[in-house]
Order: C-alpha cells, then sequence, then structure tokens
C-alpha cells in the first residue's frame, strides 16, 4: 500500500521560514499528482497548493506570494517552502498524492487519494 509520510513542521515566530517535505513509499510505480492540504483548530480543512507530475503548480490565494512547492523531478517526493508566516497560517498540513489534480485538490482514479499523517506548524510571538 501507499505511504505519504510529511516532516518538518514546528513553532516558528511571525515572519519566519519554514521547510516541509513529503516522501511516498510503497507501490506507487507512477510520478502522481502531489499537494498539499492543512487543518486549523475549529475550521474547514483547505487546499494550500498542488503540483502535476510535470511540475504545473496552483495555490491558494491566501499563500500566494508567500509559499512555493517543488518537487524531484520523476519522483513522489515534494515539499513546501513557507516564507513570511502568520498567525493564521498555524494549522497541521497534510500531504496528499492522487492521479489528477484539479480545482478541488487532488482525486484518485481507481486507487487513491493517499494521505500522509500530517505535521503540526504553530506560528506565534
Amino acid at each position: 500500500q501507499v505511504q505519504l509520510v510529511e516532516s518538518g513542521g514546528d513553532l516558528v515566530q511571525p515572519g519566519g521560514s519554514l521547510r516541509l517535505s513529503c516522501a511516498a513509499s510503497g507501490s506507487m510505480a507512477a510520478v502522481y499528482a502531489m499537494g498539499w492540504y492543512r487543518q486549523a483548530p475549529g475550521k474547514q480543512r483547505e487546499l494550500v497548493a498542488t503540483i502535476s507530475p510535470l511540475g504545473d503548480t496552483n495555490y491558494a490565494d491566501s499563500v500566494k506570494g508567500r509559499f512555493t512547492i517543488s518537487r524531484v523531478n520523476g519522483k513522489n517526493i515534494m515539499f513546501l517552502q513557507m516564507n513570511s508566516l502568520k498567525a493564521e497560517d498555524t494549522a497541521v498540513y497534510y500531504c496528499v498524492a492522487g492521479a489528477a489534480a484539479g480545482p478541488g485538490g487532488i482525486y484518485g482514479m481507481g486507487s487513491g487519494p493517499w494521505w500522509g499523517q500530517g505535521t503540526q506548524v504553530t506560528v506565534s510571538s
């Protein structure tokens, strides 16, 4: 079974930076679309950013210009560089992989999408 593992979450002050990583393992024969979701306490889970197998990216308006999603070419490994962090960025961040990315997020086709366990990002002074 496909497994996704996130890392890099931490406590950081407003204006600071963090880099999250996501690595896939298991029966992943193809290069998949990947993305990041986040969920803050008392709020709905929201899509942060996506990246296609060829590296095309999309971002939520709330993070555009501050966050950068990237991946290792030809691999199901991706990163989220977060700069100019704000208190409202505090959330559990989840890595997701699937067959396709669309306006609603990452989708599976026959199998998936697959979710990581989440990593906590806390932005506070």
